[in-house]
């Protein structure tokens, strides 16, 4: 059996209460055209190919060449014509006095913090922070960083022992609750549209949960996307991930937001957990609250580690991803897409899918969580090679479609489901708080 389609099988054992078998099911011969070392392409075609399986269609028929424009969206993403600028100055690899850190500085209030502690300016540059790092090793940056409110890590070589103990926890760590006052919820769906009529609330930012989110919504969920006021996203991020949802901003703490969760029949969340806690949107606390509720919950580093803020960038540098896929075997490198992110979008979004047949069956509440980490350990699982192979040209013609957003031209990927098609994102915040 595959790489891609054991992690397949074993993904729809730990989500599927019968565990089936997978008949039919085969991977394609031709591999997701992500080159690296570590088994990027496999990994893509499972975690889209669980989401395929839960909708009810068969990953045989995913197009490896759009799975990889979906991984990689942010190289077909334009706006008006012109390609935005994803990656901010501040955000990447820097050398210490003793070694490596990855920093993410593309949200303003993580820039600021970087810079603060480097004891730097508010208009510090690149070369500014690249000098004053040089000068301090990994772990006093890191502590600097941190100190102020910033993200760093240190650029680490695998431990193998850890990543061997993490496979050893489900990939989708599902729970059910028994809710007696919880009734069994029918799904009013169609064969197309599974999830039509399902209502979901989603508490999450950047890339792996408006993915999981953005796949419901492709499914047919009623989805609004829920944001803090005061705290902006990128235009870009939320257009390239944000189809098919509506938009709005609200303070969690409000009434209108408990009435909104009362009528949910899911909810996503992607803050850091600490975060939930503070504001009971734990997901204890939720389903104690609202019986029938489907609970889904994703973070950087893991429930031991709630405190902890992360992206993608910045696991795969912890985690040892970054060294395994080292250009020259000195710099540091990176996976050919946000793979950790996607994945676990796309995983997260079959367990929820599943998870609300699941309930429609044997009624009760729900719960399931995957973290980025958990995710890297499974691809530092898998079986590796040498060096990355060649890149892979894909014709994106194919797979990008476009949308009229007000007065704005938008191409984005398509989806990697197949089959299916996108609606348009709406403008970010543009929304009612209501279903």
């Amino acid at each position: 059996m595959s790489a891609g389609l054991a992690l397949l099988s074993r993904v729809w054992r730990e989500l599927d209460g019968e565990a089936r078998a997978l008949d039919g099911v085969a991977e394609p011969a031709t591999a997701v055209p992500l080159p690296s070392r570590l088994a990027t392409g496999r990994l893509a075609w499972a975690s889209v190919g669980a989401a395929t399986l839960a909708a009810g269609r068969n990953p045989s028929m995913l197009d490896p060449g759009r799975i990889a424009t979906a991984y990689r969206s942010d190289r077909v993403l334009t706006i008006d014509g012109t390609a935005p600028p994803v990656w901010a100055a501040l955000s990447g690899f820097w050398q210490t006095a003793d070694g490596w850190i990855r920093t993410h500085g593309n949200y303003p209030h993580h820039a600021a913090g970087l810079r603060a502690g480097l004891r730097l300016g508010d208009t510090a540059e690149a070369t500014d922070v690249r000098d004053a790092l040089a000068a301090l090793t990994s772990a006093e940056a890191i502590e600097a960083i941190s100190a102020e409110g910033g993200l760093a890590v240190a650029v680490m070589a695998e431990h193998p022992a850890l990543d061997a103990a993490l496979r050893q926890t489900p990939l989708l760590d599902v729970r059910g609750y028994d809710s007696p006052a919880a009734p069994r919820a029918v799904l009013p769906g169609s064969a197309s549209r599974p999830l039509e009529g399902i209502r979901i609330l989603d508490l999450t930012r950047v890339i792996a949960g408006p993915v999981c989110t953005r796949t419901l919504a492709l499914l047919g969920a009623d989805v609004l996307r829920v944001d803090p006021p005061g705290l902006l996203e990128p235009e870009w991020q939320h257009l390239d991930t944000g189809h098919g949802k509506r938009s709005t901003l609200l303070d969690a703490r409000s009434a209108r937001f408990d009435e909104l969760l009362a009528e949910a029949d899911a909810v996503v969340l992607g803050y850091r957990p600490a975060a939930l806690d503070r504001l009971g949107l734990d997901p204890q606390s939720l389903l104690r609250r609202h019986p029938g509720l489907v609970v889904a919950q994703l973070s950087a580093w893991g429930a031991d580690h709630p405190q902890r803020a992360g992206f993608d960038s910045l696991v795969q540098a912890e985690s040892g991803i970054a060294l395994i896929e080292s250009p020259d075997g000195e710099r540091p490198g990176a996976l050919p897409a946000q793979a950790l992110d996607h994945s676990a979008g796309y995983l997260l979004a079959a367990a929820i899918t599943m998870l609300l047949r699941r309930r429609a069956i044997e009624g009760g509440s729900w719960w399931v969580q995957t973290s980025l980490r958990r995710v890297a350990a499974e691809l530092l699982g898998m079986p590796r090679r040498a060096e990355p192979g060649a890149e892979v040209a894909v014709d994106p013609a194919a797979h990008i479609a476009h949308f009229s957003i007000g007065d704005v031209e938008l191409v984005t990927a398509k989806p990697a489901l197949p089959g299916l098609e996108f609606a348009a994102p709406r403008p970010w915040g543009a929304d009612q708080p209501g279903w």
